[in-house]
């Protein structure tokens, strides 16, 4: 991005920002479909010039209640829900996997935003899980093949001859999906958007799903 995509990037941001902060978020302004009004906050997101607007915490449960959180990248929404992709032997893989029950919190500081979504878990298919991989770097994939995610590793050097040894497997061809590598879908059962304002007396509207489709909630700050 040059100097005065940069300078743009940052007015945008600011006037966002000031946006937000003084005349607030009301359920005049919001839409009707949450996932719609993540669109809007999303796109306004990349426009500030933030560095990965994508970035979102994953809060994962073991069944008996021992938590985990880590970042992910968010990698499509759609009406059925929020998608990322993992290591499906990774820690958060084996969570989603034994109580598949998770939440999102997106942060968006510069804009003083957040958006969280709890919801139900379920794996994207194959095809899914594929189409995706086939977009990534190669070295990403062969690093899906490499890297036996959350176990214990003596020294990196093992890792990087796991990586020649890939390398080495797959150079006549295209990188396999591997199976224990794919996609999973989080569909929403609470979104929440939450605007910074002053004094803390913050805007937080809550969407939940009903018979007759989403409600609004304002909660306390």
């Amino acid at each position: 991005m040059s100097t005065i995509d940069d300078l743009r990037a940052h007015l945008t941001g600011l006037r966002t920002l000031v946006k937000g902060v003084t005349g607030g978020f009301s359920e005049l302004e919001a839409a009707e479909d949450p996932i719609e009004q993540f669109g809007v906050w999303y796109d306004e997101a990349e426009a500030s010039g933030l560095l990965l607007p994508e970035a979102v915490a994953l809060a994962t449960a073991t069944p008996d209640g021992a938590t985990s959180v880590r970042m992910v990248l968010l990698k499509g929404v759609d009406d059925r829900g929020f998608r990322f992709f993992t290591n499906y032997e990774s820690r958060k893989g084996e969570d989603l996997e034994s109580n598949p029950r998770a939440a999102l919190c997106f942060h968006w500081s510069v804009l003083e935003r957040q958006v969280r979504v709890e919801g139900s878990i379920e794996r994207l298919s194959h095809e899914e899980s594929e189409e995706y991989f086939r977009s990534r770097p190669r070295g990403s994939q062969v690093g899906a093949w490499a890297s036996a995610q959350s176990r214990p590793l003596v020294a990196r050097a093992d890792l990087e001859d796991r990586v020649r040894e890939f390398e080495s497997r797959f150079e006549d061809g295209p990188v396999p999906l591997p199976d224990h590598w794919g996609g999973y879908l989080l569909r929403p059962e609470r979104i929440e958007f939450w605007q910074g304002r002053a004094s803390r007396l913050h805007d937080r509207l809550v969407y939940v799903p009903g018979p007759d489709g989403w409600s609004v909630t304002r909660i306390q700050p």
